[in-house]
């Protein structure tokens, strides 16, 4: 971007563009101009500056600004950073971290579980919240068996995911999972923390291509794909925090739109 700015505000000072010698003198003269935001000219010199955009804010039609509407310390670095932090959780780097990974996590279940909730009423007609016990259900379980088989299966991923949080892609190796002849489908193919990509994890290629066999991410639509996701997991925690007070009446999401 800076050689291409450069290079047309060098194009700027040919006689072609002049029309004439008195121009070129006017042209070749110390002057420091602004275009659009991005260049400043100084003789033949020219430096270009890439403008940020301003931040957004939590609040709508509200201004950010440091402390309560804006900390410092979220520096709009992360996916989805509006400035939300009222109680000060992210002040330690370490500590906002965990938290961005522990809302990454908890929002892709509960995308999971709102479809889950909306698809298995429809389909079975029974309260997502009685559908583990109920004899009609597909797979009937009670609650002491649905408790120790998700302790056991969740309790095995989720080791696996805070082990890997400290020490990344240490879980990506045969011995962690046992079914595959290759670690490689489950290594992180983008190297960041919570968006592994690769072939296991992008089959459908959103956020890259395969080439050759190799996954090859594209950092554009990932990034696009990263704020998409996480608005979507805001409101999907959203919805869970409100079918539980359903719940809790002995009412269903469905049911309570009338259907």
């Amino acid at each position: 971007m800076a050689a291409t700015s450069a290079a047309i505000l060098n194009g700027l000072g040919s006689p072609f563009l002049t029309g004439g010698k008195k121009s070129q003198v006017l042209l070749a003269s110390p002057v420091v101009a602004k275009v659009g935001a991005l260049a400043a000219v100084s003789s033949r010199r020219f430096v270009a500056v890439a403008a940020l955009p301003p931040k957004k804010s939590w609040i709508p039609g509200v201004k950010t600004g440091p402390g309560f509407l804006n900390p410092d310390y979220l520096d709009g670095s992360l996916p989805g950073d509006y400035g939300f932090d009222p109680l000060g959780l992210g002040k330690d780097p370490a500590f906002l971290r965990w938290y961005r990974e522990a809302e990454l996590i908890h929002g892709r279940w509960a995308m999971i579980a709102v479809v889950g909730i909306f698809v298995g009423q429809a389909w079975s007609g029974i309260p997502w919240f009685e559908a583990g016990a109920d004899p009609g259900a597909i797979a009937p379980f009670s609650f002491g068996s649905l408790l120790g088989t998700q302790l056991l299966l969740m309790g095995w991923v989720e080791s696996k995911r805070w082990v890997d949080f400290f020490n990344p892609e240490s879980q990506s190796v045969e011995w962690a999972t046992p079914w595959s002849r290759t670690a490689e489908n489950f290594a992180n193919a983008t190297g960041e923390q919570g968006y592994p990509g690769g072939k296991f994890f992008d089959p459908l290629g959103l956020a890259g291509t395969l080439n050759n066999g190799v996954y090859i991410p594209d950092t554009e639509k990932l990034d696009r794909l990263k704020v998409a996701e996480i608005k979507h997991a805001r409101l999907a925690m959203v919805a869970m925090l409100i079918f539980y007070f359903e719940a809790g009446q002995g009412k269903t999401p469905l049911g309570a739109i009338g259907l």
